[in-house]
């Protein structure tokens, strides 16, 4: 088993557990629900934090620069999150909220968790996506969509509740509905080796997460941004994309560590093996002195 594989599989299985965080806030009463805009805040800095500190950056580097091939893979995030969001939207807005199904149930409750079974199959492929890249990605987008999903959990169990299901049945179907990230994420697993999907996943996520981070939290923020409220969110914002930041210097901290190496033993690493690196030109490397004709040797 590849090492990132253990990892993977505990990020999204802790994300699988997050959906019943929404049942929590939302039955913790208006003191609870208070804090939700500025965990949309957050959620939304550390969206924009991982894409622009650690995806992006990562891609660029695998291919040398910021070519074509990552400006259609970004573009083709923002516009495929569109469409799946548009498609899946569209039936719950468009139909009669009096329908009900054969349970007794308005039919949107059932949209919904389809929706969100897409949402996380989604997710755990994109977070085992990050993983491979290596532990900073792997923890940064773990960390980006846990945020993002706390808030959007709460939003799905309300949702099921005004759709008719009980209480205990809404957290059952929504922990059911979040176990299909492990899907997704055992399925990148299983074939990146042979297609390098992770080469083509980590732009689509950074595109994805744009378009969660500026067309779904970035208008929540500013719907609530009024007044005494903006400070709050905005500082929210900002300890997002921060928490994108500290996760680098975690990572890089924890694995100089591993290797018995620092800012002290970098410097003297440095110093030790710096421009001259081996024997100088035209010298003896077994005596360390020049090979070259001396005072009488032969020209």
């Amino acid at each position: 088993m590849p090492p990132y594989a253990v990892p993977a599989l505990l990020s999204v299985l802790a994300m699988s557990l997050l959906s019943v965080l929404g049942a929590v806030v939302l039955l913790g009463g208006p003191r609870a629900r208070a804090w939700l805009p500025l965990l949309v805040a957050l959620a939304a800095g550390a969206l924009l934090g991982d894409t622009f500190l650690h995806l992006l950056p990562h891609a660029v580097a695998e291919r040398g620069g910021f070519d074509a091939s990552l400006a259609w893979g970004v573009l083709a995030g923002l516009v495929g999150f569109f469409v799946i969001e548009g498609l899946l939207h569209w039936h719950h807005h468009g139909e009669d909220v009096h329908e009900h199904g054969p349970e007794g149930l308005h039919s949107f409750g059932w949209m919904n968790l389809i929706g969100d079974g897409l949402h996380n199959l989604i997710d755990g492929m994109l977070i085992a996506s990050a993983w491979i890249v290596g532990p900073e990605a792997g923890l940064a987008t773990t960390v980006a969509v846990a945020l993002h999903e706390i808030p959007q959990e709460f939003g799905d169990f309300g949702v099921l509740l005004h759709a008719g299901f009980s209480p205990r049945r809404a957290i059952l179907l929504n922990l059911g509905v979040a176990c299909l990230s492990v899907l997704g994420c055992l399925g990148v697993l299983l074939v990146h080796d042979a297609v390098g999907l992770e080469r083509h996943l980590v732009p689509l996520a950074a595109g994805g997460f744009l378009y969660i981070a500026c067309a779904d939290l970035v208008p929540e923020m500013r719907a609530r941004a009024r007044g005494a409220a903006l400070l709050p969110i905005v500082l929210a914002l900002l300890l997002g994309v921060g928490l994108m930041a500290g996760v680098h210097e975690v990572v890089h901290s924890a694995a100089a560590h591993e290797h018995g190496t620092g800012p002290d033993q970098d410097h003297d690493h440095d110093h030790d093996h710096g421009p001259d690196r081996g024997p100088e030109p035209g010298s003896d490397p077994a005596r360390g002195t020049p090979s070259g004709p001396g005072p009488g040797g032969d020209r």
